[in-house]
């Protein structure tokens, strides 16, 4: 028999994976669940959802999701919500897939509490957490997680990430996703929550959405953040969209458990079309801008070189479910569809995901103490670890 998934948030970015999560072969029951009805019934009337969606498995609310018969909850809500949801839903015994960021909040101290609280929820219930974070699914970390098994690399020595997206992208506008989320009932309910913190004083950071800019390299070295300086700048703009920010850019510089450094930068606020990627440097192999580089030569690198297989059922079973599109893969550098097999598969298994609650932990650990030391002038200092995920 295979499993029973919630699909929880179905607005721009839920509606995405969702024709995913339902196409995969061993999924045979769908639940919705969203606090706009209009969401829900854009695929409760699908005819594509009919062999794995019934009508009294719609839900308006996660406390009733959470009393269904069902073995995970798929969480793709406002960031904000993620782990006090995550959370919730494995009391109820749920395991959890969580779209990104593990927690998102202008108070650095209150997301390493929230890390806390996730990977104490885990080793309560017993059940499993994954963050749906892209990076870790993009081809180019396919492929360097390939050459890091062969020893390709050698040893590491440094790394650099970076998540450049300036506020005003003509390709998606900060400001126009803000909107879209504050229309919602529970982006209403933010505007409230933003104006308090901003009464205390407490402004938030690019770091404190780090996930794009860090995973890559940590998840190719197997590595995490030791100890961190980092540094900030302006914002130079007189935008309302800054209104709540310390700093619109900030570069990190890391030491590393591997003993290798690394730089990472998360930019708001600079003239570029935007870049989602990182590089990787050995002693006798590197990895940088979509090629191989060793002592002898540059190799350039397809999407096809890089990009590890779908196993074919899995492949066909989502093109059947996308009405036999040409593209499988999703969004985000192709990263959804492998995304949605992790997740589904780790499950079906009874194993612990990639991208758990302790690589999540690291992840946002590293970018809140960037942010830290950002706001202190460049003091080095030490990043909070919380361990391995259990094998």
């Amino acid at each position: 028999m295979g499993l029973s998934l919630g699909l929880v948030g179905l607005g721009s970015f839920g509606s995405s994976f969702a024709p995913l999560f339902k196409s995969h072969p061993l999924v045979d029951r769908i639940a919705l669940c969203d606090r706009e009805p209009e969401r829900i019934r854009e695929f409760a009337d699908r005819p594509s959802f009919q062999d794995k969606f019934s009508p009294k498995d719609a839900y308006d609310t996660l406390d009733d999701i959470c009393k269904a018969d069902l073995d995970a909850l798929v969480i793709i809500t406002q960031p904000w919500l993620h782990a006090p949801q995550a959370i919730q839903a494995m009391e109820s015994g749920k395991h959890v897939y969580s779209a990104v960021p593990l927690t998102y909040l202008p108070d650095g101290d209150e997301i390493l509490e929230w890390c806390d609280k996730v990977i104490a929820a885990c080793q309560r219930t017993g059940r499993h957490y994954m963050l749906g974070e892209t990076t870790v699914y993009r081809p180019e970390a396919m492929y360097c997680r390939r050459r890091a098994g062969e020893g390709a690399f050698g040893a590491f020595v440094h790394a650099e990430g970076e998540y450049y997206h300036p506020f005003d992208s003509p390709g998606c506008d900060l400001r126009d996703v803000r909107k879209r989320r504050l229309a919602s009932r529970a982006g209403q309910e933010w505007i409230a929550i933003a104006r308090a913190y901003r009464d205390r004083g407490v402004l938030s950071s690019p770091m404190h959405y780090p996930t794009h800019s860090v995973s890559g390299p940590l998840n190719v070295m197997k590595a995490y953040a030791v100890k961190v300086c980092a540094w900030g700048f302006g914002p130079a703009a007189q935008d309302a969209y800054f209104e709540d920010t310390l700093f619109s850019d900030e570069t990190a510089l890391f030491h590393l458990s591997n003993g290798a450094t690394m730089r990472i930068s998360e930019y708001r606020e600079v003239g570029h079309t935007g870049s989602e990627t990182f590089r990787v440097f050995g002693t006798e192999g590197t990895f940088r801008e979509d090629a191989w580089v060793d002592k002898a030569a540059r190799t350039p690198l397809s999407v096809d070189d890089m990009r590890d297989p779908l196993p074919p059922e899995v492949e066909e079973a989502f093109r059947a479910g996308l009405d036999g599109a040409r593209d499988v893969y999703g969004g985000h550098g192709g990263s959804h569809a492998f995304l949605v097999h992790e997740f589904v598969d780790a499950i079906a298994r009874e194993r612990t995901p990639a991208v758990s609650a302790w690589d999540a932990a690291r992840y946002m650990a590293a970018g809140v103490t960037a942010h830290k030391s950002a706001a202190r002038d460049g003091e080095v200092l030490e990043v909070p670890d919380w361990g391995d995920a259990p094998a």
